[in-house]
């Protein structure tokens, strides 16, 4: 709408006010939630991709972190990953979505051969197996739960079932063959906010899952492109004085961090902040949205980024459900897409981040 227009309405609108929210109809749905209270409570922890630190760092530093979300107890976690089901679909379309099963999906094929199962009917056996209900669960149980996991194509579940195994049964078996076990190994000493943090998380609070909730369906959004030509436009969008602000903070802390002078738990406050996720926004998607580059390489971009949450919250909010408390971990910056889209949610009530790591 152009000003002059948006002028013109203004000047034949009522003098009184008028909020959206009164305009709004699905109002009445949020007031009727807060009226009934006790609405669902999501925590979302902005994170680095841990894979930029050095190999040899010690992970034995983020259990205070740990130990701060332990204390939130979450009732489920969700996790930035794909599931099984949407990487079957991207490996089916792939003349749509060329490299983005390679990239982002594990591969099932393994568990799948092992236990002679299709992805359909190792889904059904861990419902089956879950909806028991039970609290302890023998050792060839959780290994085949593992398997399972595995076998749908969500890794991270398959680690945090193998986590809460005793030491001495993290063995393989005739579900959980020497390849699986060796698959969960090399997961379980990836530096990986999924693995480290929330299979971690989970095993403690004796979860038996996390929830991938990533989405790359969307990844078409804009297309068609020419790749070389966006990838030069969306350079010259992210080259801007918010950008190198933004690069010298995470690199004055990686600096920091690595040489012991900021814990794990101030790394991820200061990840966490208001400022930061502004300046995310001015540097990044801002920028984007702001271009008037010919191509609209930055129109093409935002249209991708804002279907990827849109979608990503979706899922979220299945996983959220009637009445849970849910940890979400994802990267930092679509940590204020998360928080702005929950919020039109009428059933939510979001958590401030600040206040559950806060450092005594």
């Amino acid at each position: 709408m152009s000003i002059f227009l948006a002028t013109l309405l203004a000047a034949t609108m009522p003098s009184a006010p008028m909020t959206s929210e009164a305009n709004d109809p699905v109002s009445i749905v949020d007031h009727a939630a807060r009226d009934r209270g006790d609405l669902s409570e999501v925590l979302v922890l902005g994170s680095a991709h841990l894979s930029s630190l050095p190999e040899n760092f010690d992970t034995v530093r983020f259990d205070p972190l740990l130990g701060r979300l332990v204390d939130w107890q979450p009732d489920a976690i969700a996790i930035e990953n794909l599931d099984g089901p949407q990487c079957d679909f991207l490996r089916a379309y792939v003349h749509s979505y060329a490299d983005t099963a390679e990239n982002y999906c594990p591969d099932p094929t393994p568990a799948r051969e092992a236990l002679g199962m299709s992805a359909a009917q190792a889904h059904r056996e861990i419902g089956e197996l879950l909806g028991e209900g039970a609290t302890e669960r023998s050792a060839s149980q959780r290994r085949r739960l593992a398997a399972l996991f595995l076998a749908i194509g969500d890794p991270n579940s398959a680690l945090v079932q193998w986590l809460r195994l005793p030491e001495a049964d993290r063995i393989a078996d005739h579900a959980l063959t020497t390849e699986l076990v060796q698959t969960l190994a090399k997961r379980m000493a990836r530096l990986n906010e999924s693995s480290l943090i929330a299979a971690r998380l989970a095993a403690r609070l004796g979860h038996e899952r996390v929830y991938p909730v990533d989405d790359h369906t969307g990844d078409i959004a804009g297309h068609p492109i020419d790749e070389e030509t966006f990838g030069t436009q969306m350079r010259q969008i992210w080259d801007n004085p918010a950008s190198a602000e933004r690069l010298a903070a995470y690199q004055k802390w990686q600096e920091q961090l690595e040489g012991g002078t900021l814990s794990v738990l101030e790394w991820y406050r200061s990840l966490n902040t208001e400022e930061q996720a502004r300046l995310a926004m001015k540097s990044d998607f801002g920028a984007a949205a702001g271009s008037t580059l010919p191509g609209n390489a930055g129109r093409k971009y935002l249209a991708y980024w804002e279907t990827r949450n849109l979608r990503m919250v979706a899922n979220l909010r299945q996983v959220i459900g009637d009445e849970r408390r849910v940890l979400a971990i994802v990267g930092v910056s679509h940590k204020p897409y998360y928080e702005r889209y929950l919020r039109m949610t009428s059933d939510v009530r979001l958590v401030d981040t600040s206040v559950v790591l806060e450092i005594d």
